[in-house]
């Protein structure tokens, strides 16, 4: 489980639609044509365009199982000892310099940013490390009070409106995606090209062999996210394409292979119709096909998973209504440490088990129509249902025991972002979830409440 509070405000696609449009949506085709203009050829120069910002976030969760002890914290002696409740507290800090590209036909750049953590809740028991992904322990599951790191160091290449990037890099395609769902974001290390040469058609690609996890100061192997057997691979390579055909359908096709584990594939279309006067439709479909390759160190997999989303957005309501379902004997599985799962129900819980179908609704008010631009309140409930891993001839995967499991939770929150001033968008975001499950479904029973709030700032 990725504990992971993704479409709380995105509403399951992403993001609310654009509620301040009144026209509606043209459904015109979108010939492929090239870019008129080239980003190389305006570059200013490395000094003259360099800029340095950041960010500060504090970042509190607090979990509570309301069946089971599913968190252990050490003792003096070493003895894990259960404990039903978990709260992390952490204060982080974001420098990140980018300079400018160089002038010339090929231009250079670079970018460095500095990652600073500091443990605000250092209480052993209360934080119950090690083996968590929210405060940083040694060994002994005692509190690393302050830590810091390079999250990204890379140089740039760009030749028009193609950069190439070497180096320690976010990405964002559906299989390898920063994720920044904690008090400091995801990176990963290797090469990487994106190329938006067409005003809609882009291509993005890169081969990554490690990633900087949000919550460790050294670099790892990647692995996945619900595997069993500790598996890792030192190279992951993804390639793909996104197109905008009509001016209201965006589709995105990308093909990934993570050596010695698995091929996987992915489509994504979304299509807008009408206006947000009167109605607004927001159709999504997300699918991903993942065989097994090369050593098959995850064993054998043969997986089709797909959802299927609606959003209807009036003013400043919006209601989404999502289906999901996983065709395979094996969990949905992505890489660990990334947010490359990009699938309408994967909210609190992936409800991603072997066979499982699940549906969401959500509902969003965008107070903004009421004159208080910046606050939004969100709720949404989803269910899991027919969870079967019963014929999963594996080891990677313990899902033997799931027969007919399912489980379900629901969430609310608010968010304000500050719309002008020297705090301009500064904001906090305010979650309450609750989720129930079977016995043996992996999410367990719990309730959580995250306090998230971060304020930017621009230095240069």
């Amino acid at each position: 489980m990725k504990f992971k509070q993704t479409a709380v405000f995105a509403l399951s696609l992403g993001g609310l639609i654009h509620l301040a449009h009144a026209e509606e949506v043209s459904q015109d085709f979108f010939p492929i044509s090239l870019k008129n203009s080239s980003a190389q050829a305006d570059a200013k120069g490395f000094v003259e365009d360099q800029s340095l910002s950041g960010f500060t976030r504090n970042w509190y969760a607090r979990e509570h199982t309301t069946r089971g002890t599913r968190f252990t914290y050490s003792d003096s002696t070493g003895k894990r000892i259960p404990t039903h409740s978990r709260t992390n507290w952490v204060q982080s800090t974001v420098l990140n310099y980018s300079s400018g590209f160089t002038q010339g036909t090929v231009g250079f750049a670079t970018e460095v940013a500095a990652y600073n953590a500091v443990a605000l809740e250092r209480d052993r028991q209360s934080v119950a490390g090690p083996r968590s992904n929210r405060t940083l322990t040694d060994s002994d599951g005692d509190v690393v009070g302050q830590w810091s790191k390079l999250g990204l160091a890379n140089i740039k290449a760009r030749v028009s409106n193609t950069t190439l990037t070497a180096g320690r890099q976010s990405m964002d395609t559906p299989m390898v995606a920063t994720i920044g769902n904690r008090a400091l974001p995801s990176s990963f290390e290797g090469i990487s090209i994106n190329s938006e040469e067409f005003d809609n058609l882009s291509f993005q690609g890169g081969t990554f062999d490690r990633v900087s996890p949000r919550t460790e100061q050294s670099l790892s192997k990647f692995r996945t996210e619900y595997t069993n057997n500790k598996a890792e691979t030192d190279r992951v390579s993804t390639l793909g394409v996104n197109y905008q055909p009509f001016k209201s359908v965006k589709s995105s096709l990308f093909a990934t292979n993570v050596e010695d584990f698995w091929n996987q594939y992915y489509l994504g279309i979304t299509h807008e119709m009408g206006d947000t006067q009167v109605v607004d439709i927001t159709t999504g479909l997300n699918y991903y096909k993942t065989k097994d390759a090369g050593s098959r160190k995850m064993g054998k997999i043969d997986n089709d998973t797909y959802s299927l989303s609606l959003t209807a957005t009036h003013l400043a309501h919006s209601l989404t209504f999502a289906y999901q379902q996983v065709n395979g004997n094996e969990y949905f599985d992505y890489l660990h440490e990334t947010n490359g799962i990009f699938l309408a129900n994967s909210l609190f819980s992936d409800y991603n088990g072997p066979n499982e179908k699940s549906f969401q609704v959500a509902y969003g008010l965008n107070m903004a129509e009421y004159g208080v631009p910046g606050l939004k309140f969100s709720i949404y409930t989803a269910r899991g249902w027919g969870i079967d891993g019963t014929h999963y001839q594996g080891t990677a995967y313990d899902v033997k025991n799931l027969d007919g499991d399912k489980h379900y939770e629901y969430g609310i929150g608010a968010s304000y972002a500050v719309q002008s001033g020297p705090l301009k968008a500064s904001s906090i975001r305010v979650n309450y979830t609750a989720h129930r499950a079977t016995a043996n479904q992996i999410d367990g029973s719990l309730d959580e409440l995250r306090v998230v709030t971060t304020i930017p700032f621009n230095i240069l």
